[in-house]
């Protein structure tokens, strides 16, 4: 399920702060929330593949230790991104 070279870089073009940033916390957060969803779709239809379920959670832990990195940066930042994105604060 991994996103196709061209998805992935609309993601980063879009959330990008500066010309050539790929490792910010934003398109990192933006990048595992579009795997997330997938991901999820892919369960729905595919209720017992543990494995994936497995690497699912570690994807929305890793994507929640990144935004509380980000608040702890800049708190605009984060209500910023996750507006863009659609999570909950």
């Amino acid at each position: 399920m991994p996103l196709s070279t061209t998805q992935k870089q609309e993601i980063i073009n879009e959330f990008q702060q500066g010309k050539g940033d790929t490792g910010s916390p934003e398109v990192q957060i933006a990048l595992l929330s579009t795997r997330i969803q997938r991901l999820a779709e892919h369960l729905k239809a595919h209720a017992h593949d543990v494995h994936s379920r497995r690497g699912l959670l570690s994807m929305i832990a890793k994507r929640r230790r990144l935004i509380n990195f980000l608040k702890k940066v800049d708190d605009k930042r984060v209500s910023g991104i996750l507006t863009k994105i659609g999570l909950k604060d």
